[in-house]
């Protein structure tokens, strides 16, 4: 008898969380690395939304809340999908859990059974496949390559579906191209979902504040109000307010499963830690006027990032629509040698040796579906980012 579950089997490790690791340890030995692997905003949290956590200490709200979150939390939910998303919404319709990614998982655990098939375009944030196999069910990917700018077209869509398929992930702006669907996009797509009645839709709008170039941001529902009541649209304060560590995501979605949520919920984390969500009240509710300054911020990084990676660098880099992610590609650097004698054979191949040779961390892209590719995050510092393209333009330079 085995000791480790089969369902732990079908899941392979995180691999954003392993490179970003490695760069953890090299810089423990003394290595001077440049970590661009990881999606976390550089800012710190709000000073309002810290003040309301230690408020929220001091007046002894550190108790056990209700399972799918407190009452004020969820009425704040409601408010923000009503006033940035056109969402007509009330508390009922509303969950608060521990991250965005908790969400997912609560939502695909709660419905999937074996043999039920998942639409996931590529490339993929790496953690959806690995939450729909866990769940027992089959991901069907469907590609959005740079052809489409990353994003998926009604024909694949269309193609991918099948009687079997349960959901569609969808997520805008992008992890990790950061590709952005317009609401006309967006409408493409909802036409296509609406043939097909079977297939509900999770939509991860975690990035949703961070889309540049006077851009407005869209999410399905929102463009095609018929789908809302299969819908269900995630959100959370980790990008949006640089509170990763928080741990606060929230959705609105059909009333059924949102109590199958709360009853899983309710035997896996109990609930949202108690201080995070006080903190959270103030982030939807109160000030949000330095998200415009963090959003001018962004798109400057973005813009040095993909002038520098498209410098005669072999490097061929789409300027992406939102997010803080590039996703270039880095096909025709390979299966030639690096300047330290190694072998570029794949992507992973070219972001090891990127890393081995220089410091600079980033993500292979086959871990989000798409070889031939990789993932930079520009959530740092203007320095950090000038020396890691600095380093970049040097390592592809030395590529012979």
């Amino acid at each position: 008898m085995a000791f480790l579950s089969d369902a732990l089997a079908r899941v392979a490790p995180s691999a954003t969380v392993a490179i970003s690791q490695k760069a953890r340890t090299l810089a423990q030995e003394g290595r001077d690395i440049i970590a661009l692997s990881a999606g976390e905003p550089d800012f710190d949290t709000p000073l309002h939304v810290r003040q309301a956590a230690i408020a929220a200490m001091d007046a002894g709200k550190t108790r056990y809340t209700n399972v799918d979150g407190i009452p004020e939390l969820k009425e704040a939910v409601a408010a923000k999908f009503r006033r940035d998303n056109g969402l007509d919404v009330t508390a009922a319709d509303c969950f608060v859990s521990s991250g965005g990614k908790q969400i997912i998982f609560n939502a695909m655990l709660a419905t999937l059974n074996p043999g039920d098939e998942v639409v996931v375009p590529v490339p993929y944030w790496v953690s959806y496949p690995e939450i729909v196999r866990l769940c027992g069910a089959e991901p069907v990917f469907a590609v959005a390559d740079a052809s489409t700018g990353f994003k998926l077209s009604p024909a694949a869509l269309e193609a991918a579906i099948t009687p079997k398929t349960k959901w569609l992930i969808l997520n805008t702006p992008s992890n990790p191209t950061g590709a952005a669907y317009s609401p006309a996009e967006l409408r493409g797509l909802a036409d296509v979902l609406l043939a097909h009645p079977h297939v509900h839709i999770l939509t991860d709008d975690i990035y949703e504040v961070l889309v540049y170039d006077g851009g407005t941001f869209a999410t399905i529902a929102q463009v095609e109000p018929k789908l809302q009541p299969r819908t269900v649209t995630m959100n959370g304060v980790s990008k949006s307010h640089a509170m990763t560590g928080w741990r606060i995501g929230y959705c609105t979605g059909p009333r059924p499963l949102l109590a199958a949520m709360t009853k899983l919920q309710g035997q896996s984390i109990s609930c949202p830690t108690s201080i995070s969500q006080w903190a959270a009240v103030e982030a939807l509710n109160g000030s949000q006027d330095f998200l415009e300054e963090w959003r001018a911020v962004f798109q400057a990084r973005r813009d040095m990032v993909v002038a520098g990676l498209n410098a005669n660098t072999g490097l061929d880099c789409l300027t992406p629509e939102g997010a803080f992610y590039v996703f270039p590609s880095c096909q025709r650097l390979l299966g030639k040698t690096s300047a330290g004698g190694a072998l570029l054979a794949n992507d992973e191949d070219f972001v090891m040796a990127l890393l081995e040779e220089t410091g600079v961390a980033l993500v292979h892209g086959t871990a989000f579906g798409l070889p031939g590719h990789f993932r930079l995050s520009y959530a740092a510092s203007n320095a950090e980012l000038e020396e890691a393209i600095k380093r970049i333009q040097q390592f592809c330079a030395g590529i012979v």
